[in-house]
């Protein structure tokens, strides 16, 4: 097989399986109300569950990610593909709302699998603006999840209960998994991998969060997804108790909004050949900021939908400048535990998200206030994270520029 056919291939594939956070928390989106009629159950224990899988989801990074940097890459992620299919299809006939979320717990440990392993198999193949161009090349395909997650959730409830949209996330679990067997190498040679010790993996974390422009752009991204994720949680009621809209509607607003993503991300990788990637980050991060702040603006001073929609186009936008550029950033300097660093950058992803949606659920979702105020705030706490704890990074990287300029000259 060529070096093209193969990179197409790597792109759907491992897209594919970064995409398991917007497939299963978006898919069902749409169903929240119905859900939480159908358990009996209030908007707080509704996402409950959704809470439950990006703690599993963040949680598994920090299982699966070392347990490929010791055992290799597809060992773990094939275990974990069978654990997310089959939470899956037992989600689909849980009894209550708790049962719900403890399934879903299970579900993310699973997909999480999927999510850090796939990071780290790029970070085995690219480095510098190769990795860039690629992972903005996986926005492409991840960015289709939250377009087409909700909006097969929504017309599945045309035919279906709630319930059927698990079953169908099931039958996706399973067609990665053949796809991955048959489709994706060992990245990972074995005189590359590393000690498999409780013992050495705290110290590899260790070392890693003792890294202030590791942590700077991971936690950065962090708060970014925080804030879109205060939207994901809180959007399905606000767009509908608050303003109407039925689930079709709103899982073509929350599409329109995905593609943004997919938009963004692809201009990113035309840009990055040209433009440093802290830079684009910083102007991703920007992005983010002026969308969370105007959500909370138009919701404080009821400017309605004309207000709201721009403004939350740009948070979930943003996303696709900000992913691509924190993730290369983070991971270049620790190309020997790849599936570490990408399994703490994604932890403090999920954790940040999964926090955020308890906040926007507790204080109501009577009016769209308090999901614009969980935005701002994490949204402003993003770039004020960027600007304090990568400067160190950002000053050497522009020295080392002039640096090379200087000898491109002579």
């Amino acid at each position: 097989m060529g070096d093209q056919p193969r990179r197409v291939k790597y792109v759907l594939i491992l897209g594919a399986l970064s995409a398991f956070g917007p497939l299963s928390i978006d898919m069902y989106l749409p169903a929240f109300p119905t859900i939480a009629g159908d358990l009996q159950a209030g908007p707080s224990q509704v996402q409950l569950s959704l809470t439950a899988c990006t703690v599993g989801l963040a949680l598994g990074q920090l299982v699966a990610g070392p347990l490929s940097d010791t055992f290799g890459r597809r060992r773990p992620l094939l275990i974990g593909l069978v654990v997310f299919t089959l939470a899956s299809l037992l989600c689909a006939v849980a009894p209550s709302a708790y049962a719900l979320a403890g399934l879903r717990l299970v579900q993310g440990l699973g997909g999480a699998a999927g999510i850090v392993i796939a990071r780290a198999v790029v970070r085995d193949l690219y480095s510098g603006v190769a990795m860039a161009r690629f992972f903005s090349l996986l926005m492409l395909v991840n960015g289709l999840a939250p377009i087409l997650a909700p909006l097969i959730g929504g017309q599945m409830l045309r035919v279906t209960s709630w319930r059927g949209v698990f079953l169908v996330l099931g039958a996706i679990g399973v067609v990665l998994l053949v796809a991955t067997a048959f489709g994706v190498r060992e990245t990972l040679p074995g005189e590359s991998r590393r000690p498999g010790s409780l013992g050495s993996t705290l110290r590899t974390f260790g070392s890693l969060l003792g890294d202030r422009a590791f942590v700077g752009y991971s936690l950065s991204a962090a708060l970014a997804f925080a804030a879109m994720f205060a939207y994901i949680s809180g959007s399905s009621f606000v767009l509908q108790d608050v303003y109407g809209m039925s689930p079709q509607l709103f899982s073509l607003v929350f599409g329109v909004n995905s593609l943004g993503i997919v938009l963004f991300g692809q201009l990113n990788g035309r840009l990055v050949a040209r433009v440093d990637p802290s830079r684009l980050l910083a102007i991703g991060l920007g992005v983010n900021a002026v969308g969370g702040v105007a959500v909370a603006l138009s919701a404080a001073f009821g400017l309605g939908l004309p207000g709201l929609l721009p403004a939350l186009f740009l948070v979930a936008s943003s996303i696709g400048v900000v992913f691509p550029n924190a993730t290369t950033l983070a991971l270049s300097g620790h190309p020997e535990t790849a599936g570490s660093a990408s399994a703490l950058l994604g932890v403090m992803q999920f954790l940040a998200g999964g926090l955020a949606a308890p906040l926007v659920g507790s204080a109501g979702t009577g009016t769209a206030l308090p999901m614009g105020v969980v935005m701002g705030a994490l949204s402003l706490s993003a770039v004020v994270v960027y600007l304090v704890l990568t400067r160190g990074a950002r000053i050497e990287a522009r020295s080392g520029d002039r640096a090379e300029e200087r000898t491109t000259e002579r």
